[in-house]
């Protein structure tokens, strides 16, 4: 029994449930340990099936599936633990295909913080008055189609206690993003995208860092995040390790 694993995977889908109630065309709901989370991004990961436990109960997931497949077109079903059976279930969905989502977490005290202050400077809280902004940019640093986002950052969700939005700035034009939600003790590190223009010069780090760095002071303890292959060596340089590997079902 992984004990961190456990507390940063609760905090993990409580922020999911949060930010699912303040997004504008969000949609939540729980079945015994199954959940369902519906954004209505274009983005699989962001409407979603998925167990809180190593050992899914398959009848609510099923279930849960049932919802978010009617209402999203684009999404996936995750678990902690798969095995044949979660497969099948998710076959029977349509989602054939599947991948490994690392859950990464440091503690407060073993953080690595190298940037410098002029690489945070740029770095700014936004509200949901710039919401349109925070998503242009998080949609160029992910490098993904326009629109894609959707109402996912829309309405008062910058604005949402405990979100905490970021916008970096590099020559006086916007370049990057981040977002913190701190729930249990814990903060949650989400959005860091940089554009591609941007990259290379320790910008993703300044932003995590700045994340991290308001989280602790906010009381949390503790920092978790999901991360692309890409992005794992920067984790793993400022202290970040994985604590469990989780399965994600999509469509082929």
């Amino acid at each position: 029994m992984n004990s961190t694993a456990d507390r940063m995977t609760a905090a993990y889908f409580d922020a999911i449930e949060f930010l699912c109630g303040v997004t504008p065309k969000g949609w939540y709901a729980e079945q015994g340990t199954a959940r369902a989370a519906v954004t209505q991004a274009g983005v699989a990961a962001l409407n979603v099936a998925y167990d809180t436990t190593r050992e899914p109960d398959l009848g609510a997931l099923d279930k849960m599936a049932t919802e978010v497949g009617r209402q999203a077109e684009r999404w996936s079903i995750m678990v902690r633990e798969a095995d044949d059976d979660v497969a099948a279930l998710a076959a029977r969905h349509g989602l054939v295909n599947r991948s490994e989502l690392p859950l990464l977490a440091c503690a407060a005290e073993d953080l690595v913080f190298r940037a410098t202050t002029a690489q945070r400077e740029p770095i700014r809280r936004v509200g949901a008055a710039e919401s349109d902004l925070y998503t242009e940019v998080l949609t160029e640093g992910f490098e993904a189609p326009e629109g894609v986002f959707g109402p996912l950052m829309g309405g008062g969700v910058l604005d949402a206690d405990p979100i905490t939005g970021y916008l970096a700035e590099e020559a006086g034009q916007p370049a990057g993003t981040g977002l913190g939600i701190v729930t249990s003790g814990l903060v949650g590190v989400f959005n860091i995208a940089v554009a591609p223009s941007a990259r290379g010069r320790g910008l993703g780090r300044a932003i995590t860092e700045t994340v991290l760095s308001d989280g602790i002071a906010a009381g949390a303890d503790a920092a978790y995040l999901q991360s692309s292959a890409m992005g794992r060596p920067l984790y793993e340089s400022m202290g970040f390790r994985v604590v469990e590997n989780w399965t994600v079902f999509l469509a082929g």
